[in-house]
């Protein structure tokens, strides 16, 4: 009798280990995720936009903000192959990404030969703008976006000076 309460006991210590071990892989699945911004070629001499926030929309977490190097960014020297890094290498949930929004603040300016000017966004682009991505975060990757945002097609001008962003972004390359 005491040998077959032992056996019993083995048994279910070494199914609570395997547990226990199960879960601990399960909390090792993750991934990696830079997001980077370029621009092609504008008639201006700067096109200063105010990012403050990114985020991602996952299969299996929904919407995610990720930690954002908020700040200034002028468009245009973000040519030719130039990138400026956004979020660097931020542990993310494995699922298929969907969408990513790219939040813009308040002092987004156009600077002309004639002066520097707000450029005004709508009131809509307060909760991000949109840019579909649809790539599936797999366990050990390391998935690098990059967006274009393109400062020739953003920029309106209304006349007398006036300005305003109606962001064009286009999703540039995913890698992993």
């Amino acid at each position: 009798m005491k040998n077959s309460i032992s056996y019993f006991a083995l048994a279910i210590g070494l199914s609570g280990m395997m547990l226990f071990t199960s879960a601990c892989d399960k909390e090792k699945e993750q991934a990696h995720m830079t997001v980077k911004m370029t621009d092609a070629p504008a008639n201006y001499l700067a096109v200063n936009v105010d990012v403050i926030g990114v985020s991602i929309h996952t299969s299996n977490s929904g919407w995610i903000d990720l930690p954002v190097q908020a700040g200034i960014y002028d468009l245009l020297q973000l040519q030719n192959n130039v990138t400026v890094v956004l979020t660097n290498n931020v542990v993310v949930p494995l699922g298929k990404v969907s969408q990513m929004r790219l939040k813009l603040g308040p002092n987004n300016t156009i600077i002309t030969t004639t002066g520097t000017y707000p450029l005004t966004i709508a009131s809509g682009a307060e909760s991000g703008l949109k840019i579909n991505v649809n790539c599936d975060i797999v366990n050990n990757s390391n998935v690098v976006i990059v967006l274009d945002f393109d400062a020739g097609a953003s920029v309106v001008e209304n006349g007398a000076g006036d300005f305003s962003l109606k962001p064009v972004i286009k999703l540039h390359s995913v890698t992993q």
